[in-house]
């Protein structure tokens, strides 16, 4: 299984993204992993949040293929503790799929489009974070499933 995390927009801020690396670079150990950035849509004056949100809705479904299980990283999407977070991953590690998906979405969230393709959604908290801040927590929940799954010291129950 490889996991991609998509993400809409660049980061602006150096330390989130160097931070996000780090735990990129170390899933890298246990699992094919990498991140995809889908370029920021250019907002005008005329655009409102819905256009804007069908415009990177389209751009996110470019990326999909058909056989990917795509999980959305929602507000009111289901929550999990670092345990039962790392018990999901394995069962999509054990059903065979061949691309797991995390997606990031815009400021404003994600079209009806993307909604309907999504297999899942999970919440990392019932906190809100800027879609720039949910790279680097993603991404170390991530690494901390995989050394729960491999007994490894990281996460301290």
């Amino acid at each position: 299984m490889r996991i991609t995390l998509l993400v809409v927009g660049k980061t602006d801020s150096r330390p989130v993204a160097d931070l996000t690396a780090v735990y990129i670079q170390r899933l890298k150990h246990y699992i094919p992993f990498d991140m995809q950035i889908i370029p920021d849509v250019k907002k005008s004056a005329r655009m409102d949040e819905q256009t804007q949100k069908r415009s990177e809705g389209q751009e996110i479904l470019k990326a999909l293929t058909p056989s990917d299980t795509v999980i959305l990283l929602d507000e009111n999407g289901k929550q999990y503790s670092s345990m039962e977070y790392a018990s999901l991953l394995q069962k999509y590690m054990l059903s065979g799929i061949k691309r797991l998906v995390f997606i990031v979405g815009g400021p404003y969230g994600f079209s009806d489009e993307v909604y309907k393709r999504a297999n899942g959604k999970i919440s990392l908290s019932k906190m809100t974070f800027s879609h720039q801040m949910i790279r680097p927590f993603i991404t170390e929940q991530i690494y901390r499933a995989y050394t729960i799954l491999n007994n490894e010291p990281y996460h301290h129950a």
